[in-house]
């Protein structure tokens, strides 16, 4: 029995809850992962998970195992990875999951130019705006665009996206423009699908100061939004990155640009209590460099 190779399969079973969702992440039989576990609780003389047909249930003694587990492949996964570091070459894979709109937009052509420049790196992309779980989806990594972090997340700022609120012409013609953030109220407003709150933040004399909205069209995708922004169907407010080409074609204005939103965030947010993989770092280090340099090139090129 490979010892480590068997810790490491007990550690993705404890995390996942099950022996098929590990055999599927793995391209394995199920019945090779639950040979690997056994081996190792025959070899250790005692029971480190409790199995039902609804779910598995870690023993005391198994809970104290995993976290041994855990710091001891840490510890290899470090040495290993300061051995690469020597040579200054980025290998192995990376599960990277992506924003749609952003990742498509912003973030794609920086991940393949990422590819060519490190062809030892393996990259599998995942576009979509669900909230993975990195950990239990076996996710390296995960890039958010959000105005703050969750309590706990371990995250990395590599950037910031400024926002805009927009109108179309025909919209501020019949209705007028507003001139301050309280006049929205006056406004049909076009919001996000689930947002905490029916109010928009803005900047007022220094202060972030919330407005309620009236809000007749939701979606969950900035593009539908914008896109019935420049139809006239109301004001709605996105990232630059999904209004600049409305913008910049005209379709959509920016309206209350003295009262800027507060800006979202750009993170990259990693697995907790794991070490880093030198791959990892890396791919973190080449989007902190080029994010900042997406609106100006975008700018000279339009």
């Amino acid at each position: 029995m490979d010892r480590l190779e068997a810790m490491h399969v007990f550690v993705r079973v404890a995390e996942l809850g099950s022996f098929s969702a590990v055999a599927q992440q793995m391209g394995v039989a199920r019945s090779a992962v639950t040979r690997q576990v056994a081996a190792l609780e025959n070899h250790l003389g005692v029971k480190l998970m409790a199995r039902s047909t609804r779910k598995l249930t870690l023993t005391g003694a198994g809970a104290a195992y995993l976290e041994k587990c855990r710091v001891i492949l840490n510890l290899v996964e470090t040495a290993e990875s300061d051995v690469a570091e020597e040579r200054q070459i980025p290998r192995g894979a990376i599960r990277v999951s992506l924003p749609l709109s952003y990742g498509l937009k912003c973030l794609a052509p920086l991940l393949l130019d990422f590819a060519r420049q490190y062809p030892q790196v393996s990259l599998e992309m995942d576009y979509s705006d669900r909230r993975v779980k990195l950990i239990e989806e076996g996710m390296d990594l995960a890039i958010r665009v959000s105005s703050r972090m969750d309590p706990g997340d371990v995250a990395r700022r590599l950037g910031t996206e400024r926002m805009v609120v927009v109108a179309s012409p025909d919209y501020l013609a019949r209705h007028g423009t507003p001139l301050h953030p309280a006049d929205l109220a006056h406004h049909e407003c076009l919001g996000y699908t689930g947002a905490p709150s029916q109010a928009w933040q803005f900047r007022v004399d220094g202060r972030t100061e919330s407005f309620p909205v009236r809000t007749r069209l939701s979606a969950n995708n900035g593009e539908v939004l914008t896109e019935a922004a420049a139809r006239s169907l109301g004001i709605t407010c996105q990232p630059e990155f999904i209004a600049g080409a409305y913008l910049a074609n005209g379709r959509v204005k920016e309206i209350l640009a003295d009262f800027p939103w507060p800006e979202l965030g750009v993170y990259a947010v990693l697995p907790g209590n794991r070490h880093i993989p030198h791959r990892v770092r890396a791919l973190m280090d080449w989007l902190a460099s080029a994010i900042p340099n997406i609106k100006s090139s975008s700018a000279s090129s339009s």
